[in-house]
Order: structure tokens, then C-alpha cells, then sequence
């Protein structure tokens, strides 16, 4: 019986395949040379001189920073492209201050707790706060509130590749009684954009007879406002300098994302929506507010009884990416909902 042979493979002995080789064996290195790279692009500098502040940290990768303050906060004061425009609000004279018992606005993120009260939620945060540096993360931890017993943390985590980032906020009760509260995480944004929000789907009467979520108003919401458009998909409230009127409203948003567009810059927050949880201010856990100088685009997370030691988190998630978003429902599907949707 013959039987079978395998001929061992050997790279051809000619000059010319040796080249070959090696060009394939260089292509091999640098491709994965190349992945390595774009694995650690996470950039921290700690001492970083921003608004008057001396002791800012600055997170980066290739496509985008962020800027949080040490001095003061917890507090992310810059968010953009890597030498662009800041996407949000920095209130001129409050920069580079420290010290005091008046609150701040500052501007840029913070973290409040909800629901709004005066003035347990104004609590001043003008001090220095605790931090602590990873590989691609900053974690800022303020002291204890002393009107709430209340310690205000938020952890920020970057992606080392992409324009996206993870906000862990907490609030850990330090008191000696439970408080019921949630947590509250309030982006300012530079005036002149716009916000959007999506509906929930659109269904027929009589298929559907049930209420799809609340929307909550507040006492100075005016609905006949022209920063305000309405359309069977979405929600959009506009940031006007010339328009001082204050306006504020709440949603119940199960679709857990919302977006402010700046020029061509898109900032999006997602975020989870918990349906077995209970919400404050009647159910909301996505809110706005508008003024002549700024828009605030916020989530809040389940209210919750907070016991003596506990912690409450609530996490968002930032994504970055330029687009010209219109407002018909057909610019937003096409140029905002579809990218959100491959986050």
C-alpha cells in the first residue's frame, strides 16, 4: 500500500522570495506596531495652568481633551476636539476663583444632587479637591459637604482610541440619618447650539391607548417659546443670546440618549433608563435649562433612600463627532440617530 507524504513548506531559497518575505514580515510588525500605538493614546498631564486655575488635569487622546479643575469642583471645565472650540460654558467672572461661601456657577459639569432645594442643593464647591491618576482615568472626590453630610465623586475614564467618554458620578452619605436623594449631573453648554431629545415612538390611536411618558414643566415654562420646536420625533430647544427668558422642562427618557450641536460639533450624553426605578421631579431623568448665556443639558439618576455609609452611582457617557444636523426629523435620523446608534 503506497503511502501518503507530506512535504514540509520552506520559504523559497531564491533572492526573490527572501524579499518578499521580508517586506511581508515588516508589513506584519508595523500593523501591529500600529494597533499597539493606538491602544495607549490616553494623555495626562496633572499640572496643567487653565482659566486662572494652576492645578487643572488635562485628559486626551488623539481626537479629543477634557480639562477637569483641582482647585475647585468637582469640575470638568473644558470638553472639545483637540484645539477646538470648547463645548462648554465658561462664566468669565467666576474663572480662576477659589475660596468663599457663595456658590459658582464656573460653568462646564458638576454634580448636584436632586431634588432642587435652597440651600442644601447650592452647596458651594470653591475648594480643593482629592485626586487620584490612572493609566486613563481621573477620579475627583470632594470633601464632606458640611450642610448635607454628602460627598460629591466623579470618576472619568477615556477611551484610548475613540471620542468617547465614561463619567461615574457618586454620591456617598457621610451623615448620620438616610437621605433620599439622586444624582444630578448638570452639563453647561456654550451658548448658540441647540439641544435635541428624542420622542418616544410615534403609535396610532386607537392601536395604543396608554400615555408613552411624562413631561414635566416647571412654573416659568412657556411652550410658545420660539426656542422651541416640536415634531413627532423629537424635541429641539434652541440657545439664544438675545433671548433672556428662562425656560426649564423634564423628561422620562427611555430611549437614554440626548445631544447638544454647536456649529458642526455634536456632544451626546447616553445614559441608562431604569424602568422598575423611581425618578424625582415627577418622574424625570433628562432635564434643560436656558437662559441668554447658556443651555444645561442634564441627567438624573433613581431617587433613592441613601443610608449612613451607602453610595448612589449614576453613569453617563460622552461621545464627540462633528455633523451638520439640520432640524427636520430626516437631518436628525440621518446625521445624528445613526451614529448614535453605532456608539
Amino acid at each position: 500500500m503506497k503511502k501518503n507524504t507530506l512535504k514540509k513548506f520552506s520559504w523559497p531559497r531564491s533572492k526573490n522570495w527572501q524579499t518578499i518575505r521580508n517586506i511581508f514580515l515588516v508589513i506584519f510588525v508595523l500593523i501591529n506596531f500600529s494597533k499597539v500605538q493606538t491602544m495607549s493614546q490616553v494623555k495626562i498631564d496633572e499640572k496643567v495652568n487653565y482659566a486662572g486655575w494652576p492645578n487643572c488635569i488635562k485628559l486626551s487622546n488623539n481626537e479629543i481633551e477634557l480639562i477637569v479643575t483641582t482647585d475647585v469642583g468637582p469640575r470638568v471645565i473644558r470638553c472639545g476636539f483637540k484645539g477646538g472650540q470648547n463645548l462648554f460654558k465658561e462664566v468669565k467672572e467666576d474663572l480662576g476663583k477659589v475660596g468663599g461661601t457663595e456658590w459658582r456657577s464656573y460653568g462646564g459639569h458638576r454634580l448636584w444632587h436632586a431634588p432642587e432645594a435652597m440651600p442644601r442643593t447650592y452647596s458651594p464647591d470653591n475648594s480643593k479637591v482629592q485626586y487620584k491618576i490612572s493609566e486613563s482615568s481621573v477620579i475627583l472626590s470632594q470633601a464632606i459637604e458640611p450642610e448635607t453630610g454628602i460627598v460629591k465623586e466623579i470618576e472619568i475614564l477615556m477611551d484610548p482610541s475613540k471620542p468617547h467618554v465614561t463619567l461615574r458620578h457618586r454620591l456617598t452619605n457621610k451623615s448620620l440619618w438616610p437621605v433620599e436623594l439622586s444624582a444630578w449631573c448638570l452639563t453647561v453648554m456654550a451658548p448658540g447650539g441647540k439641544a435635541i431629545f428624542p420622542q418616544e415612538d410615534y403609535r396610532p390611536h386607537p392601536d395604543y391607548l396608554l400615555p408613552a411618558r411624562p413631561m414635566v414643566l416647571w412654573h416659568y415654562t412657556d411652550l410658545s417659546d420660539p426656542r422651541y420646536k416640536f415634531s413627532p420625533k423629537y424635541i429641539i430647544l434652541k440657545q439664544d443670546p438675545a433671548i433672556s427668558k428662562k425656560q426649564k422642562f423634564g423628561i422620562l427618557n427611555k430611549q437614554g440618549w440626548c445631544a447638544y450641536v454647536l456649529g458642526n460639533d455634536v456632544f451626546v450624553k447616553k445614559f441608562d433608563y431604569d424602568p422598575s426605578a423611581s425618578y424625582p421631579d415627577y418622574g424625570c431623568n433628562n432635564e434643560t435649562f436656558v437662559n441668554a448665556d447658556m443651555l444645561e443639558v442634564e441627567t438624573l439618576g433613581p431617587l433613592v433612600k441613601l443610608e449612613p455609609g451607602s453610595t448612589t452611582e449614576h453613569i453617563e457617557h460622552w461621545y464627540i463627532f462633528k455633523s451638520e444636523i439640520a432640524d427636520s426629523d430626516q437631518s436628525i435620523d440621518q446625521n445624528l440617530v445613526s451614529k448614535i446608534k453605532t456608539q
